[in-house]
């Protein structure tokens, strides 16, 4: 199917931009509404600057100067990568959104700071919606009415989801053991499924499901109800044994048959996974990282390592999904990672399921129907060539099911930086294993009975790892999902244009590879999921990796942001990656090496340097395929790539020849 990004023609600034008519009058008009909002309160009031002020000294010298440092501060934004522009293919970003642009602009003089509601009247419940219009787009309970609610709100970035993530799921999965004590420490009787709470033993308490721990907590509350007295006992017994209170070094110093527990993840995690279990105090060796299949997590792998953990009694805390890999934008396969959860939680080894899709998160939008239904797999289709696998819509389909998510805005979503990340729990009761009470910000717990949904929540500092965050960015992503809402028809137009462009260059490079055989081997290693491709080049003949990869680096040099070259002088722009080959499998290893030349019947395989230089292309820009003008940049951008190549085959660098040898410049 042709794209047609008519529809976009007024959500972009552009860039070109074409609508700074439409991006002024707006942003005038709504500044100026700001300014009457100012002046209206109390009118009665006298100004505090008055008007005579402008003509002081100090004053003139300030303004002076302010304008001075604005404008050496425009002359440094216009070394900025041209983000907006078409013959942009590098990093996950794009030119964001125009309705969360504005909104963004026009929010920030409120300065609403979203920690509670006294500091945020206006944007709180913005981010609250906006957490439930995520929960919407996930397959996740968005009803607030309903027990079981979805909570999502904003983070700085993925990473600090993910953060929290491991934070929430790390006390839920605590918690049981703790309550066990708080009731033995209480003199307590309390029977959960039909058994007494102290006939538990600790591996059965720690693997208890994400459900299970939350139905535990609730049944202690029930069975409490009406007496104040022992259900205070009780919350004061729990806090002083929970991991949080005691740290994890006391507590399995006081349970000493329990193991500390392991997060399982496939070796394509980002890097803020191993950050999270530093800071948190899990370790980053009890971080297992996961072989990988075409750079998606091998399940068979997976359920290798939950039967090893089970039968040495090594509790898994969570495994951990990738929709959306930084490198290769490559899905694992979420519906086995399901499966595996429900099948293990049977035989007794119960672990969460949270997805890190901060980079696919998005893709969700496309596979949903403007009711919110899940839409089928052959509808989805009738868009693509090859888009969506049947593996990639299984995954997809099976986010509803798991325990949480961390997803981006400011990637998939187009929204400006500040709305950075997302943190997407399936039960809001999830956060109750966090919560932190400071009396000069929230309310008083005798005030919280029978609080509704919207009420907690108005609370958010209470619940989340960041204090102070600015409202402006929730006005941002509320006002984007309103004016596109998260689905096919609206927003999900914008991954869908770029997974098509992503379709075309992928046939481009196939074709490509043709001319170029016998010439350069051009490799393409992992099949797109998404809309990120990578490739790889190797002169034909060579065996060197170190060579191939000064080749590959020399190609990219004209392709790179290099701050001693005009911008203008520059025809597109790329990113890159290193593969390591000796982290695939076997027959993976094989199979990239020997596309590449780099191995054969006569070679042994040793290669020189342990990764392999691939060029990397994120296609989020939605007019690389432009109809109206009949520019294809995708095209335009595979025959520049093309003389590149070429030319670099012909014009080696003095002192290397392409025979596989290098005697000077080599790059890893």
């Amino acid at each position: 199917m042709k794209p047609d990004a008519s529809f976009l023609n007024a959500c972009f600034l552009g860039a070109y931009a074409e609508n700074n008519d439409l991006f002024e009058r707006l942003l005038v008009e709504l500044l100026r509404d700001h300014i009457y909002w100012r002046r209206n309160f109390h009118p009665d009031d006298p100004p505090p600057i008055p008007p005579f002020a402008q003509q002081d000294a100090a004053y003139v010298d300030f303004v002076s100067r302010l304008r001075h440092e604005l404008q050496m501060l425009t002359a440094r934004l216009k070394r900025s990568t041209p983000l907006s522009s078409p013959r942009y293919m590098g990093h996950m970003v794009s030119d964001p959104l125009l309705p969360g642009l504005l909104a963004q602009m026009i929010t920030i003089p409120y300065n609403p700071n979203n920690v509670s509601s006294d500091a945020s009247a206006g944007t709180i419940d913005l981010e609250i919606d906006v957490g439930l219009q995520l929960a919407r787009m996930l397959g996740f309970p968005h009803d607030e009415a309903a027990p079981n609610c979805a909570f999502g709100h904003l983070t700085s970035g993925g990473t600090v989801a993910n953060y929290e993530a491991l934070w929430i799921l790390r006390a839920l999965k605590y918690l049981p053991l703790a309550i066990q004590t708080a009731v033995n420490v209480c003199h307590l009787e309390v029977t959960f499924n039909g058994r007494l709470l102290q006939s538990y033993d600790d591996w059965e308490l720690f693997n208890l499901s994400v459900d299970s721990a939350i139905a535990l907590a609730e049944t202690c509350r029930d069975q409490m109800q009406g007496d104040t007295a022992k259900l205070r006992a009780f919350l004061e017994a729990l806090e002083s044994n929970r991991i949080e209170t005691l740290g994890c070094i006391d507590f399995h110093h006081a349970r000493g048959a329990l193991k500390p527990p392991v997060i399982l993840i496939a070796q394509t995690a980002h890097y803020s996974w191993r950050k999270a279990c530093k800071l948190l105090g899990l370790g980053h060796n009890h971080l297992r990282l996961m072989p990988t299949d075409g750079m998606r997590m091998d399940t068979d792998a997976l359920e290798q390592t939950l039967s090893t953990c089970a039968s040495q009694h090594v509790p898994v805390l969570a495994v951990v999904g990738i929709l959306g890999t930084t490198e290769y934008g490559t899905l694992d396969p979420i519906h086995e990672i399901v499966r595996l959860r429900n099948a293990w939680n049977q035989k007794g080894l119960g672990f969460a399921v949270h997805v890190d899709a901060a980079w696919g998160g998005y893709l969700a939008s496309l596979f949903r129907e403007e009711s919110g239904d899940l839409r089928p797999r052959e509808q989805v289709r009738q868009a693509f060539h090859y888009f969506p696998s049947a593996r990639v819509y299984e995954a997809v389909a099976a986010l509803s099911a798991v325990d949480s998510v961390t997803v981006d805005p400011h990637k998939l979503g187009y929204l400006p930086y500040g709305s950075g990340g997302a943190f997407v729990c399936r039960d809001h009761r999830m956060t109750n294993s966090v919560a932190e009470d400071v009396p000069y910000i929230f309310t008083d717990p005798e005030h919280r009975i029978n609080q509704t949904y919207r009420e907690r929540f108005r609370e958010l500092g209470r619940f989340i790892l960041e204090g102070s965050k600015p409202g402006a960015a929730a006005a941002a992503v509320y006002v984007t999902h309103r004016t596109l809402p998260l689905d096919h028809a609206h927003l999900g137009q914008l991954p869908q244009l770029s997974i098509q462009a992503t379709e075309h260059l992928y046939d481009l490079m196939k074709n490509m590879a043709e001319r170029l055989a016998g010439l350069i081997h051009v490799h393409i290693p992992f099949e797109p999921d998404s809309n990120l491709l990578c490739v790889a080049f190797n002169p034909a003949g060579n065996t060197s990796a170190r060579h191939m990869n000064a080749f590959a680096y020399r190609v990219y040099a004209h392709l790179r942001v290099d701050r001693a070259r005009p911008l203008q002088a520059q025809q597109f722009f790329s990113s890159s990656t290193l593969l390591y080959p000796d982290s695939l499998a076997p027959t993976e290893r094989s199979r990239i090496l020997n596309a590449l030349g780099l191995i054969g019947p006569n070679q042994p395989g040793v290669l020189d340097t342990n990764s392999i230089f691939v060029l990397r292309h994120t296609l989020m820009n939605p007019w690389l395929r432009d109809s109206v003008n009949q520019i294809d940049y995708v095209a335009e951008y595979c025959s520049h790539l093309e003389s590149l190549l070429r030319r670099e085959l012909d014009h080696p660098p003095s002192g290397e020849q392409n025979d596989g040898t290098c005697s000077g410049g080599c790059h890893e």
